[in-house]
């Protein structure tokens, strides 16, 4: 059965006697609650139910009024008639008295649903809908009529309403699937914006000019033209423009005052100052909207600016027009699915992973200002979202309807499933699903296999095996410590869930520790069954607080030893508080496997701590050249460089000659290869840019330390003919002659 995890209520997070004083009170503000650490979304000072949706906390008002439509469910309530006839104030005006009292209440109530939201129960369950959803639903007309209520979108528009309410944040970055309904839930807030504020400008971006547009004519010109006349001032121009939609002179914000005033106040209401509020689009580029002051901008398409434009460098630019010195008075709406890495995606995925709303600095903003936000396909994928809005995750025992009255009869996990093994032949095919329906961020952020420098097949397949059993693989989170706490004695494993190794096996304890002293020098005891390979780092602190990681990788040889062969066995990535743990860490792991260390000598330090320590033994010489012509420095502390060309490609090859032949789906079956942080390394391992590659790095080594032989030099025999001062004869005819 399917568990999700996309959100969670939060039932004790604040204390209900808390809750009850402040809604007796009405205290709760909207906009971040910095002594309770969430972001609160109601507007009538009272709080209900706390969602936690991506690791952002998020109070929902208290449930009042709650609707209940004749099916249970929710449903566009029809506009009047008598109203519908109205296009504008200004008929309004020519209508009698008595007829306007009669419309009061109705047109008050759309204003307060658009203010506050909507409550209204959906199978029996109150349901709230924020104020942008609600119009959305009841007053926004997309390509197919009417928008359908599903829930994937009702958790959008709350986490979008709390990116609103958060003076901390600049927006989302929402990473979504395909034809999820981003692009007319945007243009339904672009318009629900602007048309109730004064003096500011609204954008829109998209992947290209032509698509910016597209979406501006055809999206949300119509929500705009559709709006009922009590929501929508008059606009300037054109019924239907094609560059710029605007609110200007002589009409004024449509108001409840407004619809309520006097005859002898309507002339005073005319000469109010117009809204003065613009839509407008621009090509795709880095400098669009450049100098400008944005209330909203809409970045969509995001994940799929190909070169030269640049997703990074377009909102850094654009970033600036959101603030006001340290003060973001405006927001960004901005989602896509993602390209390929090197069509836009990898620009994309940077930016989501810079939004993670629980990386934050000093000023409490994440790295790009924006609040990362990824709904799973399963959650809004259209023929599998039953008649309430709610997907269909499992097959159902019975045949479920859908909002167009057809049946469901399989569930979305079990369609995706199906999709994703009749690719399993067409890699490329595959990882363009994945990207399209992605059900994690690992699919959304799918490479082609084309460029990748190693078989993206194979390491794909070995990733997609590892994750359908990741709840059965033994691999084990934990830490090394010296027994008792005294150095150099016995070095022992103990599982922790906040350790930095990974392990998928322990030798037997009869040569767990084995070593031996010679010359007062430590050197391991079990080198015949495998070897580490380590790419370390000497400073313990950097000013960006961004170094690369310590790495450090364990690999088996074949040996008559009970251990698997050629097996991936250990992995960290860990950059601890200093460098001397980093140096301890990797130190215990090497006594307790007993196996030696290849490490980069390029950041000597490590390397330096084996020796001070007593344990140079463990540490290798690089494989590629004799004892005798090593440097004085190799000599001394051992190790290998990064910088030569040879070695390079020597390593490359290591890692390449293992994925074919261990990684991935074998005759014999899948691959154990388990740690799924190198596998993805691996996937987007560039031999011309190594220093983000710590886990590829480290791995390679730990291949080129177990395959030593491989990477001796070859010594050229050169053959001299030698002299022996034996004489031959020609023993022809009858008198044997000496052959000069």
């Amino acid at each position: 059965m399917y568990e999700q995890n996309l959100y969670t209520i939060l039932d004790d997070y604040i204390t209900p006697k808390t809750i009850k004083k402040y809604n007796r009170l009405k205290k709760w503000e909207y906009g971040y609650n910095e002594q309770h650490d969430m972001v609160v979304i109601s507007k009538d000072g009272t709080i209900g139910e706390i969602y936690e949706i991506q690791n952002l906390k998020i109070a929902l008002p208290k449930a009042k009024n709650v609707h209940k439509f004749e099916n249970n469910k929710w449903s566009k309530t029809e506009y009047p008639k008598s109203l519908s006839k109205i296009k504008t104030v200004f008929d309004w005006k020519q209508y009698p008295q008595d007829f306007k009292e009669k419309w009061y209440d109705y047109i008050d109530n759309e204003f307060t649903r658009r203010e506050e939201g909507f409550w209204f129960y959906n199978k029996n369950v109150a349901t709230y809908l924020t104020g942008t959803h609600y119009m959305y639903l009841q007053w926004s007309k997309i390509d197919v009529g009417a928008p359908d209520f599903r829930e994937s979108n009702r958790l959008f528009f709350i986490f979008w309403e709390a990116c609103k309410a958060d003076i901390r944040s600049y927006g989302m970055c929402y990473l979504k699937n395909r034809r999820s309904g981003f692009s007319f839930m945007a243009s339904g807030e672009v318009v629900n914006l602007a048309t109730i504020s004064s003096d500011s400008r609204y954008g829109i971006l998209s992947k290209s000019g032509p698509d910016a547009k597209k979406m501006f004519t055809d999206k949300v010109v119509p929500i705009s033209v559709n709006y009922p006349f009590f929501f929508k001032p008059t606009q300037d121009g054109m019924d239907r423009p094609k560059t710029e939609l605007a609110y200007r002179v002589p009409a004024s914000k449509f108001t409840r005052r407004k619809l309520t005033a006097s005859a002898a106040d309507e002339t005073a209401a005319d000469e109010l100052q117009g809204l003065d509020t613009t839509i407008d689009w621009k090509n795709t580029g880095d400098n669009s909207y450049d100098g400008e002051k944005l209330k909203l901008l809409v970045h969509d398409e995001s994940g799929k600016w190909e070169k030269p434009n640049n997703i990074l460098n377009n909102w850094r630019v654009t970033k600036t027009t959101l603030r006001l010195g340290s003060r973001v008075i405006g927001k960004c709406m901005m989602g896509s699915t993602s390209n390929a890495l090197d069509k836009g995606g990898r620009n994309f995925k940077k930016l989501y992973d810079d939004s993670d709303v629980t990386k934050r600095n000093s000023n409490g903003q994440t790295r790009s200002g924006l609040y990362s936000l990824f709904i799973p396909m399963e959650w809004n994928y259209e023929g599998y979202i039953d008649s309430y809005g709610l997907p269909v995750f499992n097959t159902p025992k019975k045949s479920v309807t859908g909002p167009d009255g057809g049946k469901i009869k399989l569930g979305v996990i079990e369609y995706w499933n199906n999709e994703v093994e009749g690719l399993k032949d067409d890699q490329d095919g595959l990882n363009e699903f994945y990207r399209q329906f992605p059900r994690t961020t690992k699919h959304a952020f799918r490479d082609e296999s084309k460029q990748s420098l190693f078989n993206l097949g194979k390491i794909y397949e070995q990733i997609d095996f590892n994750e359908d059993l990741k709840n059965s693989i033994g691999v084990t989170k934990g830490s090394f410590q010296w027994e008792n706490g005294e150095q150099d004695t016995k070095v022992i494993f103990i599982p922790n869930r906040q350790g930095r190794f990974l392990i998928t096996w322990i030798p037997d304890i009869q040569v767990q520790n084995r070593r031996y002293i010679k010359n007062g020098v430590n050197y391991p005891g079990n080198e015949h069954m495998g070897a580490f390979g380590c790419d370390p780092y000497d400073i313990s602190g950097t000013v960006d607080k961004r170094g690369s990681n310590g790495s450090l990788h364990g690999l088996t040889k074949f040996s008559m030893e009970n251990a698997p062969p050629n097996h991936f066995f250990l992995e960290y990535i860990a950059r601890p508080q200093t460098a001397e743990i980093f140096f301890e860490d990797v130190l215990m792991a090497c006594v307790f496997y007993g196996m030696p260390i290849l490490a980069e000598n390029n950041k000597p330090r490590l390397l330096y701590y084996f020796k001070r320590r007593g344990y140079r033994g463990y540490a290798m010489n690089r494989p590629d050249k004799k004892r005798n012509k090593l440097s004085v420095t190799e000599r001394e502390i051992g190790g290998i460089p990064n910088s030569s060309e040879d070695i390079k490609q020597a390593h490359a090859a290591a890692i390449e000659t293992y994925i074919e032949h261990y990684v991935g789906l074998k005759e014999t079956g899948y691959g154990d290869m388990y740690f799924q942080r190198t596998l993805e390394d691996w996937a987007k391992f560039n031999i011309n840019n190594r220093t983000t590659h710590d886990a590829s790095i480290s791995s390679g080594l730990a291949l080129m330390a177990c395959n030593k032989h491989r990477y001796a030099p070859n010594v050229k025999r050169i053959i001299k003919p030698v002299d022996l001062g034996i004489k031959r004869y020609n023993n022809k005819g009858t008198t044997s002659k000496i052959i000069s």
